[in-house]
């Protein structure tokens, strides 16, 4: 039986396999959009932080003190592969009724590459253990992450989980997370390259691409704010949720007349337009039954303005 793990522990393990990569230097202009990798002085004073997102105020100070390059955090390169021989890539024809449209390599790669990583999305979807071994072993070669996921109703996770224990990544657990399923991840290859499969259904996957693949890239990535930005706000109606269980519950954001905070409970939650439609996600903690109308809940802020 696979064992169960809290969301806390599991993102631990995950950022315990996850390493900021090694700097080097780049000219100005390449190191524009990159993570400052050490502090940089004058004099006595540190005139830019080490951590912080390289942007053009920064390059114009580093050239106003003569500097030509600067010390950066590389990219992590993140691969994202989806098997499972019911997968169809979008634009051609579902030809029966267990087919479905690969959703998961297109969203969690564009995720990776808003989270700060340079991703590949594998464009051939592998059906059969010999395949997916191939284009994994393949990939090591590119890849300081491998992201995989299988299909909707996770018929293909077996097929997953079997070929990354053959390749070393054998723990497999699922978190306490409301709706979530199993995961298995670990060190492959060589040079212990991190790889995570995710739940098929693409709303999980989502859900745990940000709980746990969005800290990897950003730790890999050596930024201070590995984490999304969150904040306090009122809820409109009243969240249950299963004691054991963490959730974490899309929602829109908006102000009252007073000028507070509110934060709305969308529905159709096991839609793929709410998700497209998230602002916000509302946390509950595992040991909280939910939460009243007029409560203040915990919201984590996704990339979108309100």
């Amino acid at each position: 039986m696979d064992s169960q793990i809290s969301v806390k522990n599991m993102l631990a393990e995950l950022l315990a396999i996850s390493h900021p990569l090694s700097p080097f230097d780049m000219p100005l202009l390449d190191a524009h959009g990159a993570t400052l990798a050490d502090d940089i002085s004058l004099g006595d004073r540190v005139v830019l932080s080490k951590g912080v997102r390289i942007r053009s105020q920064q390059i114009g100070l580093a050239a106003s003190i003569g500097l030509s390059r600067l010390p950066t955090q590389p990219h992590p390169r993140v691969v994202v592969i989806s098997a499972g021989g019911d997968l169809v890539e979008p634009g051609q024809e579902l030809e029966d009724d267990e087919a479905e449209y690969e959703t998961n390599s297109w969203m969690l790669a564009t995720a990776a590459r808003e989270a700060g990583a340079v991703c590949y999305r594998v464009h051939a979807i592998p059906e059969n253990q010999e395949e997916l071994k191939a284009v994994i072993e393949d990939q090591l070669v590119r890849a300081d992450l491998i992201v995989i996921s299988g299909e909707r109703h996770d018929g293909s996770f077996a097929l997953i989980a079997e070929v990354l224990g053959e390749l070393g990544a054998d723990k497999r657990v699922v978190p306490t997370l409301q709706g979530s399923s199993l995961h298995c991840y670990g060190l492959i290859g060589e040079d212990a390259i991190p790889v995570v499969a995710l739940p098929g259904d693409p709303i999980s996957a989502f859900i745990s691409f940000e709980l746990f693949i969005r800290p990897m890239i950003r730790t890999m990535l050596g930024v201070k704010n590995v984490f999304r930005s969150t904040i306090q706000a009122i809820v409109t109606s009243d969240i249950e949720s299963p004691i054991g269980q963490t959730s974490l519950i899309r929602a829109g954001l908006s102000q009252d007349s007073a000028g507070n905070l509110q934060v709305n409970v969308l529905g159709d939650q096991d839609q793929m337009y709410t998700l497209a439609e998230a602002a916000a996600l509302i946390t509950v903690a595992a040991d909280s039954p939910g939460y009243l109308t007029g409560e203040v809940a915990d919201v984590i802020i996704l990339d979108r303005a309100y």
